[in-house]
């Protein structure tokens, strides 16, 4: 192990140690400290019966998906081996935990050199494949020391990365232990090809095979049925409170007969009361709702629950998608898959499939609360500007369509 390796493995250990003391006021903090902990007595047995493993690694929720469509085909085409799923994130693990596209799931351990020797001894795998942002220099250095074929999937990459500057050797490094590289997008390719990196396909992003399969699933929701019924419905998902309090003042001064439905991204009880008093229509959270209940006599339905916006979105007639107003922009294909309108906020630098459907007018970008209103106000009342701007968004969908069978094609010639 060479100095710079030494250092970062030290400087893991002390952040490892100081997050044990971040989690005693912290329950997401705990989670992740107490989940790996557990992680690592699991390890610890996970060959005893010799099984053949593939193991895939993604950060949180948005890679997850991302993830998805190669987890189905790989356990269509090989059904001898077993799946191996691990979080970095416990925002990823704690939802998706119980999933069954996986016969294992859990929290990575820590990337120090002792963890990736002892993971990777006790699981062997066949194939590693790690999605989009996912640089983990001890255990890629562990998987080319042992010749282990080792897949970069969804990835893009841009100048203002740590791989691009003069200063960025010890995570340059790191990149060629990756037998190949399916990126996103041309640039990607360029830039990897300019560190030396001929094994780079341009396959695109399998979230658009995941949203793509959504259409094709049963996406009936009785209480949406019954508080729809024939009206215009806007959905508004993974809001953060800079999203809610320009939706919530839209939604007192609307005289539009809409239906409302908002999804916050925090579903906190004391959240969601606050957001609930700040409406002056007739209101009801899901966990509300009772059998018999008429729900044509709400205008706003607040979902405190997860797992259901995506099946929601496909009531909505205009949607609106949180976070760029805050922290980051959420998923904006999980709605624009249906061929509606996308809104959003103005921080969306850095989200291809925005950038791009913003270019092309099919998602809609607002700097305010009177831009909102502007826009809304536009979308309820010409339809066939709704209709027009959805379709962009549709095409665009079913345009990129495609990158899991790219992935699965090197797979099969790998296994």
């Amino acid at each position: 192990m060479n100095l710079l390796h030494l250092i970062y493995d030290l400087l893991l250990r002390l952040t490892w140690w100081s997050l044990h003391l971040v989690a005693l006021f912290s329950t997401k903090m705990k989670l992740f400290v107490t989940g790996r902990k557990k992680s690592k007595n699991i390890i610890k047995s996970l060959n005893e019966n010799n099984d053949k493993w593939i193991w895939m690694h993604v950060a949180s929720l948005g890679e997850y998906e991302q993830g998805v469509p190669i987890l189905k085909q790989i356990r269509l085409t090989y059904p001898s081996h077993k799946l191996v799923l691990t979080f970095f994130s416990p925002s990823g693990y704690e939802v998706k935990k119980n999933s069954s596209l996986a016969d294992l799931i859990l929290y990575l351990p820590m990337d120090t050199l002792s963890n990736a020797k002892q993971f990777l001894d006790s699981l062997n795998p066949d194939l590693a494949i790690f999605i989009k942002y996912e640089i983990w220099p001890n255990y890629l250095r562990e998987l080319k020391q042992r010749n282990i074929p080792t897949l970069l999937v969804s990835a893009i990459f841009s100048k203002r990365q740590i791989f691009f500057k003069p200063w960025g050797g010890f995570m340059r490094k790191s990149l060629h232990a990756f037998t190949h590289f399916f990126v996103q997008n041309e640039n990607s390719k360029v830039l990897l090809e300019s560190l030396g990196h001929q094994n780079v396909v341009v396959s695109g992003d399998t979230r658009f095979d995941r949203v793509s399969e959504i259409l094709a699933q049963h996406n009936q929701l009785d209480f949406m049925d019954g508080f729809k019924q024939d009206r215009l419905c806007f959905v508004a998902g993974s809001t953060w409170p800079e999203d809610e309090q320009i939706l919530t003042a839209y939604i007192n001064a609307s005289s539009h007969q809409v239906k409302f439905v908002l999804a916050p991204h925090t579903i906190k009880p004391a959240h969601i009361d606050k957001i609930k008093e700040s409406l002056s229509k007739a209101v009801i959270r899901y966990s509300e709702i009772k059998a018999g209940d008429d729900l044509s006599n709400y205008n706003v339905l607040i979902v405190d629950t997860i797992g259901l916006l995506t099946k929601i979105y496909s009531y909505a007639d205009v949607a609106y998608v949180g976070g760029a107003f805050a922290t980051g922009l959420h998923n904006t294909l999980e709605p624009a898959v249906y061929g509606i309108p996308v809104i959003i906020g103005p921080d969306y630098s850095g989200f291809k499939e925005a950038e791009d459907l913003v270019d092309k007018k099919g998602i809609c970008v607002v700097q305010n609360g009177l831009e909102f209103q502007s826009l809304l106000d536009q979308l309820v009342l010409d339809e066939s500007y709704r209709k027009q701007t959805g379709e962009i968004n549709s095409l665009y969908i079913k345009q990129n369509v495609g990158a899991t069978s790219k992935v699965m094609e090197l797979i099969k010639s790998i296994l």
